[in-house]
């Protein structure tokens, strides 16, 4: 009978979720990242992409194991300061005379897809990491869960469903 109930709590939650009764849970689930570009210059333009580069890098093995928001969240806020320094070695690397700042907070987005992903627009909380004067054109992904560390090949993705995963370890319980 515990079985049964708990499936049936299970799926109602699953069909408020369908309608979207829990949407704004479900922003907060996300974490974004934004890199906003000194200028438009095509220089400032390319070294954005170069520094999105090495911290997304940076941040894919640090982040892999990561079973909950909450462990990112530590993750993000234990390692601000190296993906700051991250984006200023690049830069001085390249010659530039400003700087870079990283910080972790809350920012408005517009509503975007992400291979199939809809984000409705509304605050995120969201590493930003500002290049120079940030006036420039920007890039933006979702680090949590990772929509933009995973390729293009759909044959490298691994889909899960926590729900069945909650439903067979109910299952087995009851055996």
């Amino acid at each position: 009978m515990k079985k049964i109930v708990s499936i049936i709590i299970i799926l109602v939650c699953c069909v408020l979720v369908g309608f979207g009764i829990f949407s704004q849970q479900n922003k907060q689930e996300y974490i974004r990242i934004h890199v906003r570009a000194n200028s438009n210059l095509s220089v400032d333009q390319n070294v954005k992409y170069e520094i999105k580069d090495k911290i997304v890098s940076d941040l894919i093995p640090q982040v892999a194991n990561c079973n909950t928001r909450e462990d990112f969240v530590v993750i993000i806020n234990n390692n601000l300061n190296n993906l700051e320094q991250i984006a200023n070695d690049v830069l001085q690397e390249k010659g530039f005379s400003y700087g870079a700042k990283v910080k972790f907070c809350q920012e408005n987005f517009p509503t975007r897809s992400y291979d199939g992903v809809v984000l409705e627009s509304g605050v995120y909380d969201s590493i930003i990491v500002e290049l120079g004067t940030a006036e420039g054109d920007n890039w933006w992904c979702v680090v949590y869960p990772p929509l933009c560390f995973i390729s293009n090949n759909s044959q490298d993705i691994l889909y899960k469903s926590r729900i069945l995963e909650i439903l067979k370890s109910i299952l087995k319980q009851g055996d």
